[in-house]
């Protein structure tokens, strides 16, 4: 097996994975021919949700943005709720503004979208009958690079979001590289066939049948394939968003 396909499972996520002699370090930026490998996928997911880690500090509380590290290994559990910083302890209390746009970014964080695609998010759920919030969370929630996350296909939305934008998954059994579709109920999300035999799929086929998934999904472990039963609510999405603060953040 090739020096960057040597870190097995998805353990590698914690560490940079060893790369050949005289190959140089993928980039999000780059083709799918470059990436075409497990090892180049997981060295690119490793990059992107390293120069995350910030997050964490700033926002004082887990965001879940490395996968299974979150739960093992977060610094988080270390340090309690003290601010980043040296004179953390004299930081004066925030403003209504800041408490607002404070969540709103801890929203982005967490679904790893960026200010423009989450202010249309907004847009769109502001059109919709209901409450804004809960269907901002909903249009969240059925993104798929988070179904696919949500289904266990990955383990994290970062990898998630590479897994989709490099071929790697289809929708009603039609190709779809756009991480920020939304899906639809009754839509069947899959791992594309030709993309089963992939080194990553073989070695997470072994224990998506044990994969908790949410109300709202159904997974088959034997097809690597979900189904969307149900839309998502507010109580499925359990980031701990408060909702009515990032609507009143856009309503200023």
């Amino acid at each position: 097996m090739p020096a960057a396909q040597a870190a097995p499972g998805l353990a590698g996520l914690n560490s940079a994975p060893k790369r050949a002699a005289g190959t140089s370090v993928p980039r999000a930026g780059q083709t799918r021919e470059h990436l075409s490998t497990y090892g180049d996928i997981l060295e690119v997911v490793w990059h992107v949700i390293s120069a995350q880690s910030a997050s964490f500090a700033a926002e004082g509380r887990k965001l879940f943005l490395k996968g299974v590290r979150c739960t093992t290994k977060c610094a988080l559990d270390r340090r309690g709720d003290t601010p980043p910083g040296y004179h953390s302890a004299r930081r004066r209390k925030p403003t209504e503004y800041a408490i607002q746009l404070r969540e709103k970014q801890k929203a982005r964080r967490i679904y790893g979208v960026l200010e423009r695609q989450f202010r249309q998010h907004y847009k769109e759920a502001a059109r919709k009958a209901g409450a804004t919030g809960e269907t901002l969370v909903r249009i969240l929630e059925m993104r798929l690079d988070n179904v696919v996350y949500r289904l266990g296909l990955a383990e994290s939305r970062a990898q998630a979001r590479q897994l989709v934008s490099h071929g790697h998954i289809a929708v009603n059994d039609k190709k779809t590289d756009i991480p920020s579709y939304v899906t639809k109920v009754g839509d069947v999300v899959s791992v594309r066939a030709r993309s089963r035999d992939n080194d990553y799929f073989k070695l997470i086929a072994k224990d998506l049948s044990r994969k908790a998934t949410p109300a709202w999904l159904t997974l088959d472990a034997q097809t690597m394939s979900g189904k969307i039963v149900a839309a998502a609510t507010r109580a499925d999405a359990d980031t701990g968003l408060e909702d009515q603060l990032i609507v009143e953040y856009y309503s200023r």
